[in-house]
């Protein structure tokens, strides 16, 4: 390990080598609290590339960690980012849903590597400088794969055998960039929530969502609409409770989780009168179904998906996305301060830092957004040639109740890619699992902890291509209850007889 801190790097240097003692240290999450089990035995190397200053002035490189277990198992992973990146968080292999940072690939073997994708500060004021938008989009995550591969296969004196990316929203974007991009660095790629078209699409449907639902905020003491009160969790409660009563039983079961989508109109909740605890105000519903349509121009264009009706709009982090907690004029909806800074600075060309979701104009606008889209997005491509030709195989995750990037458009990306290669041939390349009730990555009225990585693995390596995932809840109602997430166009209903907490009682129809 102290050797390979004096390792040479092409285009950048290693920083720091130390070792880690078995036993010593367990995995930190992105807000630092502890997770898992305590690490094995392994070296944790840090380093920057590319070092340069920017257009702006200030100075950048990319920054990565990666951490080399000594029983290692032969495989390389890569640890996707999210947000606006900016961090380079502990590079212990997160696997998905709850499953996490929990349970993770370093514990597994795996030598794991993360980035900061070419700045540092989670900040969006990297967009200012055009070359770090390029290495947000795509280069930086080249480089640090190269790079790390190149240092596995010096730290063990032998290559990778098996390559894996997994990662979540702007990770998921991540993993189908190296599928389009770069497909020869990775066998398998686990995408969870990928943002596809978020410098396009989803940033347009963040700003319908907070306009919307500001025109019928009550104000505050300042005379400002108070985004976080334009429903209370006892309106999205009510909404859950009728999207249940509706469509609950339809895959054999009450059970709180809908395994179809529903069709739902929530004017079954208009008020006859006054606004009261059983009922929703007519601009409440007017608003909600507005919302979960989807964005349009005037012209009735749509500019992204709609959203499913799912009892998962109770969910903590539905709130926090779209609503948010504040109770004055000052909204702290992520929609409000994530999506609205990386709007202005680095989705709109050139970069414009007075936009934001709240004067967004869908007229206007949208058009500011395609060239950034062109280099970003991923949603296009539907042929993954190169990463067919190398028999790559990608699985995709989403929930069904996530508040930025609808399963919808997931499930578009599905059909287009079925239309585009046959069904055949599109499952032996791609299959997707909706998970019923989860919001976005994780949580949520929902079974959310399931094992992607494994998954994968299993697929690429024994050539078990998945039909049914386990998953399990992780907290509240459902916790510890069992489910099978199923390969998509299918979904889990149960059989009629059995334990209805146990995944064998469910089939995949």
């Amino acid at each position: 390990c102290s050797v390979l801190g004096k390792h040479t790097v092409a285009g950048g240097r290693i920083t720091e080598a130390s070792f880690v003692a078995a036993g010593s240290v367990k995995a930190r999450d992105p807000a630092k609290v502890e997770q898992g089990a305590l690490l094995p035995e392994h070296c944790v190397v840090t380093g920057r590339l590319d070092e340069r200053t920017g257009a702006d002035g200030k100075p950048y490189h990319t920054g990565f960690e990666l951490r080399l277990p000594t029983a290692w198992n032969g495989r390389f992973f890569y640890q996707g980012g999210g947000g606006n990146d900016g961090v380079v968080f502990n590079a212990v292999g997160r696997n998905t849903g709850a499953t996490g940072w929990a349970d993770h690939a370093l514990a597994r073997g795996f030598a794991a590597v993360s980035t900061d994708a070419g700045h540092q500060g989670p900040q969006p004021t990297f967009g200012l400088d055009p070359q770090a938008r390029i290495e947000h989009a795509y280069r930086a995550h080249q480089r640090t794969a190269e790079t790390a591969k190149a240092l596995v296969a010096g730290y063990y004196g032998r290559s990778a055998e098996r390559s894996y990316f997994v990662g979540c929203s702007g990770g998921g974007r991540q993993g189908m960039m190296f599928s389009q991009r770069f497909p020869e660095l990775f066998d398998g790629i686990v995408a969870v929530a990928p943002a596809m078209r978020v410098s396009e699409g989803a940033t347009i449907a963040a700003a319908w969502t907070t306009q919307q639902f500001l025109a019928i905020a009550p104000k505050g003491a300042d005379g400002k609409p108070v985004l976080s009160q334009a429903l209370s969790d006892a309106d999205l409660r009510l909404v859950a409770d009728a999207v249940l009563e509706r469509c609950d039983a339809a895959d054999g079961l009450k059970d709180g989780l809908l395994q179809r989508a529903c069709n739902f109109d929530p004017a079954v909740l208009r008020c006859a009168g006054a606004k009261s605890a059983s009922c929703l105000a007519p601009a409440q519903v007017d608003a909600l179904r507005t919302v979960m349509a989807g964005p349009r121009n005037a012209a009735g264009k749509p500019l992204y998906f709609g959203w499913p009706w799912d009892p998962g709009i109770t969910g903590a982090d539905w709130r926090r996305w779209t609503l948010g907690t504040s109770t004055t004029g000052e909204p702290n909806s992520r929609h409000t301060f994530l999506m609205s800074g990386a709007l202005g600075y680095e989705f709109v060309t050139p970069p414009d830092p007075s936009l934001n979701v709240v004067n967004f104009d869908f007229e206007r606008d949208p058009a500011r957004m395609r060239a950034f889209h062109q280099i970003y997005d991923t949603a296009d491509d539907v042929q993954l040639a190169g990463f067919r030709q190398r028999r790559g195989k990608l699985l995709m995750f989403h929930g069904t109740a996530a508040p930025i990037f609808s399963s919808l458009e997931t499930e578009d990306y599905m059909r287009r890619l079925h239309a585009a290669l046959g069904r055949a041939q599109a499952d032996t390349l791609a299959r997707l699992f909706l998970v019923p009730g989860m919001n976005h990555c994780s949580s949520g009225p929902a079974t959310d902890e399931f094992d992607g990585l494994a998954a994968v693995v299993d697929w690429v390596e024994q050539g078990k291509a998945p039909d049914r995932v386990l998953a399990r809840g992780s907290t509240g109602a459902f916790k510890g209850i069992e489910r099978p997430l199923c390969a998509w166009p299918k979904a889990a209903h149960y059989t009629g007889s059995g334990n209805t907490t146990q995944a064998a009682s469910f089939e995949c129809r």
